[in-house]
């Protein structure tokens, strides 16, 4: 027996911050929980990659939380403390924004593929099927992270692990720790761990910092910059790359202080990974006990494969939010709008799209 088939206005996949953001914009338009729309979400709880982020990054590390459209995160929680950690706060924060849009997140529901199916879009999901006029996805890239290949990665005797595995710096004590990428996480990674172990920071180009805006933070033309560059990837049909990886490094005292203490001195990429350490190319080897992989994410699209999305450069083309080969569906927080405050903007678009087709 076929699962139980749900017709649905608009379907959005994921409930981050470019979902729950679409949600409200539905909410605005006059669209309803139910037939109007419905926002699928594979995880048990509010909060989107924020449930998952490590204990240690606190309100005053994150690199940025954009308010969500309607109810600012002061507003739903009052004050906050900047020590607590991101992974309470933020998800607080969702689950209050999801009461006052009444609820509308089905969870968990894991979407299987979206395929077209005559007029509609039908929504494959564990827990039934869904058809919709049009489907808005705001999946993120949390649940893709990315290693590259190295030679010997495989049998390295130490631990390996990635940005979405890192729970803090204390279960690496006395180890030394070779943390690989140049972003925002890696150098948090190194500010922790440079504390309690031996580090070695390892960037596949020159690390860029840029002296901090007026707000203490990248100054605004420098993220319009990075955000043209990603999109300028994504119109040319190439895989985008993250906004967060354009960007650059803001140099705020505390990293000044890491680089002027020797924790931020960048090495080249490796030749090989060994046993107990990693080659350079000049043949000189450093011991380590655990490699941190800091190298970002990849969109988390797998479940849009049927619909034949991608270029022959590895990127889906969109115009707007709505992708070229397939205009009954909406990309949220892939590419220049992969950021809080992108996919924000990215669902005011998208809805404003989606009714216009109607």
């Amino acid at each position: 027996m076929s699962p139980a088939l749900t017709t649905v206005d608009v379907v959005v996949v994921g409930a981050g911050q470019g979902g729950l953001a679409t949600a409200h914009h539905l909410h605005r338009a006059g669209l309803r929980p139910g037939h109007g729309y419905a926002v699928l979400d594979a995880a048990d709880g509010p909060g989107g990659a924020w449930r998952h982020r490590w204990p240690s990054l606190t309100m005053a590390l994150v690199n940025g939380v954009h308010d969500l459209p309607g109810l600012s995160m002061r507003e739903a929680l009052g004050p906050v403390d900047p020590g607590a950690p991101a992974a309470r706060v933020v998800p607080a924060y969702f689950a209050a924004y999801e009461e006052l849009l009444g609820h509308p997140v089905r969870r968990p529901v894991r979407v299987r593929e979206v395929r077209p199916a005559g007029p509609r879009l039908l929504v494959a999901t564990d827990a039934g099927r869904y058809a919709a006029r049009a489907v808005v996805n705001a999946t993120g890239t949390w649940t893709r992270p990315f290693r590259p290949y190295y030679p010997g990665a495989e049998g390295f005797a130490g631990r390996q692990l990635h940005t979405a595995d890192y729970r803090g710096p204390e279960e690496f004590a006395g180890q030394h720790v070779v943390v690989v990428g140049g972003g925002v996480s890696a150098v948090q990674h190194l500010a922790e761990l440079s504390r309690v172990a031996g580090t070695t920071w390892v960037t596949r180009s020159e690390p860029v910092f840029h002296e901090p805006g007026a707000g203490g933070g990248l100054d605004v033309e420098a993220r319009r910059a990075a955000v043209a560059r990603v999109a300028e990837r994504v119109a040319a049909g190439s895989a985008p790359g993250s906004v967060v990886s354009a960007t650059g490094l803001v140099l705020t005292p505390q990293l000044a202080a890491l680089r002027e203490a020797g924790v931020l001195k960048p090495h080249p990429p490796f030749a090989r990974v060994l046993p107990h350490g990693v080659r350079w190319a000049d043949g000189s080897e450093q011991a380590a006990d655990a490699i941190l992989w800091a190298t970002g994410f990849r969109p988390a699209l797998d479940h849009l494969r049927p619909l034949r999305l991608r270029e022959p450069g590895g990127g889906i083309l969109v115009d707007g939010t709505r992708a070229v080969r397939e205009p009954r569906l909406h990309l949220v927080g892939y590419g220049p709008s992969a950021s809080t405050v992108g996919a924000s903007r990215a669902a005011r678009e998208a809805v404003r799209e989606v009714l216009a087709g109607r």
